[in-house]
């Protein structure tokens, strides 16, 4: 995953009380028990954890993100600011959604390599958006749908990767339990001359995380480090009180040849590299040039939370 070519422009605005409308940002919570252990809180309700997150910018130790949230009601925020400093408090500002209907269940982001101020972001039932984001609003300037969507597939990752010059994306529905492993899938990127996502030939692979076990979401979401290894978050979600359990796992290899051509490897017994428990990780993104991934979490009513991990290129 990478950092925009830009760095994004810090914003004032916060919670949306309605369509279109904001508030002032704020500290989220007091961080609580989590501070112990690094975890700051991004949200404090169910309607505020973090479905997915995108680096934007990095500067005077402080890391800017994209975070979405998985939120389905009219006028609860879809998507916002994040700046996150570890040993200090994170901050969130909501921005607004403009430029088409407010999504579902919004559950993976990602920046766009080269791009400025770009990101594309993904619903669980497989819609794809394209979105700029100037000012205090993410607008969105296309939809499309993924390719080789299946029955009952519940999308919650999504992730760029750029060698070459070409691109290629990744993303997995989750899986669930024992009897349904996560699928999978890669293929070329791009853009069209519409500026509609482009899916090149998929390629397919089945996974199964080692742990947490249970109600386990195989593949809660994935990150492709600067050499290529293919992270998976995997995570258990017995309700909306949780108990809640997760994992960061080293699960393959995705490459990319000069002509373009996507290869996607999956171990069948992948390396639990950490275990977050109390934690339900659905966002995990490598910084580049580190062995960093900022982590995400949706507790549900416990809020969201963010943290760090050395987790990359280990």
């Amino acid at each position: 995953m990478f950092l925009r070519t830009a760095v994004l422009t810090p914003v004032v605005v916060a919670a949306l009380v309605a369509p279109g409308a904001a508030a002032a940002p704020h500290a989220a919570g007091d961080g609580g028990p989590r501070a112990a252990d690094g975890w700051q809180r991004a949200g404090d309700d169910i309607t505020s954890g973090i479905s997915g997150l995108a680096l934007a910018s990095r500067a005077d130790g402080a890391t800017h993100a994209l975070v979405v949230r998985d939120n389905k009601e009219p006028g609860q925020n879809r998507v916002a600011d994040l700046t996150y400093r570890p040993g200090s408090s994170a901050v969130v500002e909501p921005l607004a959604w403009a430029g088409g209907g407010e999504p579902v269940d919004l559950e993976a982001i990602e920046a766009v390599p080269g791009a400025t101020d770009e990101y594309v972001a993904l619903a669980s039932r497989g819609l794809v958006y394209r979105l700029k984001v100037t000012g205090s609003e993410a607008q969105v300037l296309d939809t499309s749908p993924l390719p080789a969507i299946a029955d009952g597939d519940d999308y919650e990752s999504f992730a760029l990767t750029s060698r070459h010059g070409r691109l290629a994306a990744v993303w997995a529905d989750r899986g669930a339990g024992k009897d349904r492993p996560a699928t999978v899938h890669a293929a070329p990127f791009s853009f069209n001359t519409y500026g509609e996502a482009d899916f090149g030939p998929v390629t397919t692979a089945r996974f199964r995380a080692p742990y947490p076990t249970g109600d386990v979401r195989h593949a809660s979401d994935l990150s492709v480090t600067e050499t290529g290894r293919l992270l998976v978050g995997s995570a258990s979600d017995a309700g909306d009180d949780g108990p809640f359990d997760s994992a960061v796992l080293d699960a393959g290899k995705v490459s990319v040849s000069r002509s373009g051509a996507v290869r996607l490897s999956v171990d069948t017994s992948p390396d639990v590299l950490r275990t977050f428990k109390g934690h339900k990780i659905e966002a995990v993104e490598c910084v580049p040039g580190t062995r960093t991934a900022v982590l995400g979490t949706d507790d549900e009513n416990g809020g969201g939370s963010v943290n760090s991990a050395r987790v990359c290129g280990e």
